[in-house]
């Protein structure tokens, strides 16, 4: 190989882009060269690629060469000539002995067989019938050998059952019908190795032979990897006739065997009740495994089971239509009811009870607190940190789901699960073991009572009897609540979530809430208000159960409206004499909204008069607003009245729950045009408040935004510019080493002290100040604008731009995102159209201009030197650090997704309602008479509108056409929409400009963002828009075609071609697949978005192990558990 200048440059390139000690620019040109080689001479490829994979070289460099030989197959097979193929193949299958050596890497054999099989798949069956017979003496050469031929086999298939819109369906049915010729050969040969290898593996252990028996195991999950490949296409008939599944009546040919097979099965499980109860038992058993992964499996078929008895039923049914002799007996008594209700008709109720028992227990994880020798509990080292609360989540399902089947026994398992926790109540402090168990069994205690007293028509069917025996447990174990005196801080959260708990019980039992009111305010005073304490843990506990109200409130609706007053009484009481924090009362006043909500718009209004009324009084009073808000420096001037600057952060956050909480629940729509006709009646309790909050708010955050422009960001004293950077917490969210920070975590700070704290730093008590008031204080402004026409009316939109982007060139980058996503997006989405004019230009403008010029230098250095350019203050991390180059380019990327969203808002169907689809503007060789101007659109369209105003649409179109040559693929999704609509109004419209940018700047942009491989997963979007340019314009403007000959392999005659085939279908689909077949042609496979997804997949072949199913994605906007900025304070 030294004799080859060619492989080694391709050696020292693999090398250089390997190490990371390696210089941005010399990484990068190694990318390029090797870029340079994969698209250079396919001779000169793929002779070099064959020297890489050498078993002299390092293994890094075999597994390059390996995936250049795919890229060959896969991409440029059609290049070589027949002889050249053949050549290639030999080659290709003469590698395998060089990798069946027992210490060779296992990567170097799976990708070995994956080029194999790559080869197969793009030769077809003539090569596979030359190959097969050599593959099966290989397989009997000993476990090495059989475990590669297990992974050719594996992956063989793998275009039948991995979709990939680029391959032709004829390759696809030619190797379809080949495979199963073949399956003859194939599932023979993996049974006879399934066989033969697990009896040497247990031969080799029974001996003492690990190394040998590890090889044979490794044959073994080979061969079953193969087997669930074949699974998932070959008919089952196939596979039990060979042995791989074995059938109930296997040897029954009266009727197709796969019929007989299943029809034989359910009879056998659900016909006979004997074995059914025996199958049920076996699963119960498996439940109750100490293994963890045993019990898992059993949990989800408890759910099915238990959730969907109309499922079940339906099995009944096809499992009655032919009983089994013998059984008629066992199975007449009971025949209608287990029609109706199915499998869960056999489960008794000691059944019901033991999986409960099980389930509060396993609601634990394994800690250095909490472990169990009678259970595996669940491991975060193992299973992982993020799946335990989707497991959990299971196991509270199918609390829910018994509950509301079997209440009594549910009501009477929690109780005792409770009682266990609880042991010596009297006790005055716990173990960590014990706080987590207790902690456990709240919950199930909470989605027991959720599902009992959910006031579903459940409820109203429970016998009149059982309901008595139901309320009189919970009526024992409310008192046994309300007679602990348990005064630590930890127990006292605990305490006053049990209370809480019992919301939904109270709504059916309101004699009771009186007594809970107390307890919980009894729970508040208990603790001390500690201001300086270090531990924080008593404010923390007093928080948790002032929120404690808020759920209750929730959980209880109309039970709680008879002891407002008393509530109200107790808070003016407890704040007079001093033993009430601000924060507290705020909790307390949102609780009181939510009580407030079940009663009415007009309790709602007279409740927010009473809470606001004494705000009003100091929030409007202009001497405040004169001393601190006439310029940032007055600004700096409050940071040295503590007390002062906490009480405006608690205003803040009170108009903040004041409008969450406040007003009729609305559903989630796209958002739309707001009108101008409003109803009083209907109207929002809290815009008469408006008027006054607003004004002294922007102000704020006018004052708040300079404090980081010149000349003022200069004069600071040193605590505040400290002040000014990233917190702790900030930072370890950005770099993912804890949790997202949640909805409740980020809007709403109330955990923040009233005053500083001992040992707190002025600069960190002003660093969490500003955090607290510009998230709060965006909120409010956010929240107001969802309210539509009445917020857009009392206040000028003039006054609201330069609070807002009087200073955006000074904003640091995760602040700019903070201001789009709070405030900037739902004043687009909730602004009356014949606002716009006033409103969204004088906000867009600045704000398009300042984003397109920074988000461009940002991304120019990061795609040029390696690190993004950000303007935000990371404090006192070294700018050479890693972690800071992290952050950097993760704020760049959030940055730039926000601002997509803001274009993907102005491209939604609400605010677009005017613009016609592409169906109806009709053909696309329509004259030209026939298009409107674009003014047409302007009261109907955002996006037209938008357009109209040159300022604005320039920046905004810069943005579009950037986005797709930043390797960004959730910023190109979020962009999509918009490029749809700029496309309809170019094909709608005769505004010359706006149908040039889209066939030229933006089809090229597309066609850019194609050669990106991240936008692999919008490809299809991206060949959609690039179809609707085509088909819609180029009749009309030679542009688009233009665009399409400047590709590198394209032709007139190809071009010619496209079009003829085009002319000849209307399918939407159709057009797009030939889209996408002329431009894979006449790109070269240079589009790596169009083919990077099936690179992907053919060498992505290791799984791992996941329990919980799809991750939840969004936030309830109700958490209350989540207290602000407590932790940070």
């Amino acid at each position: 190989m030294a004799a080859d200048p060619a492989a080694a440059s391709a050696v020292a390139a693999i090398s250089a882009a390997m190490d990371w000690s390696s210089s941005p620019a010399a990484r990068n040109a190694a990318f390029e060269y090797l870029e340079s080689v994969k698209a250079g001479d396919v001779r000169a490829l793929a002779n070099t690629s064959f020297l890489l994979v050498q078993k002299d070289q390092s293994s890094q460099v075999r597994l390059h060469g390996f995936k250049l030989l795919q890229h060959l197959v896969r991409l440029r097979w059609d290049e070589l000539s027949a002889a050249e193929r053949n050549e290639f193949a030999n080659l290709a299958v003469n590698l395998i002995p060089e990798v069946v050596g027992p210490h060779e890497e296992w990567a170097l054999k799976s990708q070995t067989a994956a080029l194999v099989a790559e080869v197969v798949r793009r030769e077809g069956v003539a090569l596979w019938n030359t190959l097969l017979p050599s593959i099966v003496s290989l397989s009997n050469n000993g476990p090495i050998e059989a475990e590669l031929v297990a992974m050719i086999l594996r992956w063989l298939p793998e275009d039948i059952t991995v979709h990939n819109e680029d391959l032709e369906g004829d390759r696809r049915r030619a190797l379809l019908r080949g495979l199963t010729e073949s399956l003859p050969q194939i599932l023979p040969l993996l049974y006879s190795l399934l066989e033969k290898h697990f009896g040497a593996a247990l031969s080799a252990h029974t001996n003492q032979q690990m190394e040998l028996a590890k090889q044979h195991v490794g044959t073994i999950t080979a061969v079953l990897h193969a087997v669930n490949a074949y699974a998932e296409w070959a008919p089952v008939t196939d596979l039990a006739k060979y042995g791989l599944i074995h059938g109930k009546r296997p040897l029954d040919v009266a009727i197709t065997e796969y019929d007989a097979a299943m029809s034989n099965i359910f009879q056998c499980i659900l016909a006979d009740v004997a074995r059914t109860l025996h199958f049920l038992q076996q699963m119960l058993e498996y439940y109750q495994h100490y293994r963890i992964a045993l019990h898992f499996q059993s949990l989800l078929f408890w759910l099915v089971v238990l959730r969907e008895p109309s499922k079940a039923k339906s099995v009944a049914r096809v499992s009655g239509d032919t009983p089994a002799a013998g059984n008629s007996a066992s199975t007449g008594g009971c025949s209608t009811e287990r029609e109706k209700k199915g499998v869960s008709v056999l489960i008794t109720d000691e059944m019901y009870s033991t999986i409960l028992d099980v389930t509060f227990k396993r609601m634990l994880k394994k800690s250095t607190s909490a472990s169990s020798g009678l259970l595996e509990l669940w491991s975060e080292e193992l299973e992982g940190k993020s799946d335990f609360c989707n497991y959990r989540a299971k196991l509270l399902d199918l609390i829910k789901v018994i509950a509301s089947q079997r209440p009594g026994i549910a009501a009477t398992s929690v109780i005792q699960r409770i009682n266990v926790v609880f042991g010596d109540a009297n006790e005055a402090t716990k173990l960590p073991q014990d706080l987590d168990a207790m902690e456990g069994a709240y919950l199930g205690l909470e989605a027991v009572v959720a599902s009992i007293f959910d006031g579903s028509a459940d409820y109203v069917k429970i016998d009149q009897d059982t309901k008595f025996q139901i309320h009189k447990m919970f009526e024992g174990l409310l008192q046994q609540f309300l007679s602990l005196k348990w005064s630590q801080p930890n127990l006292a959260v605990i305490h006053g979530h049990y209370l809480d708990s019992l919301g939904p019980f109270l709504r059916h039992h309101p004699d009771a809430v009186a007594s809970v009111v107390n307890k919980l305010f009894e729970l508040l005073t208990s603790l001390p208000i500690t201001i300086q304490d270090p531990s924080n843990n008593f404010r923390q506990a007093r928080l948790q159960i002032c929120s404690s109200f808020i759920r209750m409130s929730r959980a209880a609706d109309k039970a709680l409206l008879p002891h407002m007053k008393n509530i109200a009484d107790t808070m003016a009481y407890l704040q007079g004499e001093g033993r009430l924090l601000r924060a507290e009362h705020n909790h307390l006043c949102e609780a009181f909204l939510v009580m407030a909500s079940s009663a009415g718009i007009q309790q709602q209004q007279e409740v927010l008069a009473w809470l606001l009324e004494p705000v009003n009084k100091m929030w409007t009073q202009l001497e405040w607003q004169t001393t601190y808000l006439s310029n940032p420096s007055g600004l700096a001037h409050m940071f040295a009245d503590s007390q002062f600057m906490w009480s405006i952060y608690h205003n803040v956050t009170l108009f903040e729950r004041a409008l969450k909480r406040s007003g009729t629940k609305k559903s989630v729509a796209a958002p739309q045009a707001q009108t101008t006709t409003t109803v009083p009646g209907n109207l929002h309790p809290m815009c008469s408040h408006l008027p006054w909050i607003l004004p002294p708010l922007l102000r704020l955050l006018r004052c708040i935004h300079a404090l980081w422009a010149e000349p003022f960001s200069q004069s600071l004293a040193g605590e505040v510019k400290a002040a000014k950077s990233m917190t702790i917490a900030e930072q370890t969210s950005l770099l993912g080493e804890t949790n997202k920070l949640t909805k409740g975590q980020v809007t709403s700070a109330d955990g923040l002290l009233d005053v500083q704290r001992e040992g707190e730093s002025k600069e960190n008590n002003i660093r969490n100040w500003l955090r607290g008031i510009r998230d709060s204080g965006y909120n409010v402004i956010g929240l107001a604008a969802s309210l539509g026409d009445p917020f857009f009316r009392c206040i000028e939109g003039s006054s609201i731009t330069p609070a807002l982007l009087e200073n955006v060139q000074a904003m640091e980058f995760r602040h700019l995102r903070q201001l789009i996503h709070l405030v900037i997006i739902p004043l687009v989405k909730y602004c009356p159209s014949e606002l716009w004019q006033i409103w969204i230009l004088n906000l867009l403008q600045p704000l398009f201009v300042h984003c397109q010029q920074a988000l461009d230098i940002s991304w120019s250095s990061l795609l040029r030197d390696g690190r993004a350019k950000v303007p935000d203050n990371f404090g006192n991390l070294s700018g050479s650090d890693l972690k800071v180059e992290v952050m950097e380019e993760k704020l760049l990327r959030d940055l730039t997704r926000e601002v997509c969203s803001v274009l993907w808002v102005l491209a939604s169907p609400g605010l677009n309602s005017g613009l016609p689809s592409l169906e109806q503007l009709g053909p696309a060789n329509r004259i030209n008479s026939s298009l409107k101007d674009l003014e047409s659109f302007a009261s109907s369209s955002i996006t037209g509108f938008l357009m109209l105003n040159v300022s604005t649409a320039v920046p905004a179109l810069r943005i579009t056409i950037e986005v797709f040559s930043w390797t960004d693929s959730e910023a190109v999704t979020k962009i999509i929409p918009f490029c749809g609509a700029l496309i309809h109004l170019a094909v709608a419209t005769n505004q010359a400009e706006l149908s040039q940018f889209v066939a030229k700047d933006l089809f090229s942009s597309i066609l850019q963002g194609l050669s990106v491989e991240f936008n692999s997963i919008t490809s299809s979007e991206l060949v959609g828009l690039c179809r609707e340019i085509y088909v819609y314009l180029s009749d009309r403007d030679p542009t688009p075609r233009q665009v399409l000959m400047s590709l590198p392999h394209m032709k007139q005659e190809d071009l010619l071609a496209f079009d003829e085939s085009l002319r000849k279908t209307a399918s939407p689909k159709d057009q797009k697949l030939l889209m996408r077949g002329l431009l894979l042609l006449a790109s070269g496979n240079k589009l790596r978005a169009l083919v990077g997804q099936k690179a992907t997949n053919v060498i992505t072949n290791v799984t791992t192990r996941n329990r919980s199913s799809a991750a939840h994605h969004g936030l309830s906007a109700e958490e209350d558990d989540h207290i602000g900025l407590a932790a940070l304070s």
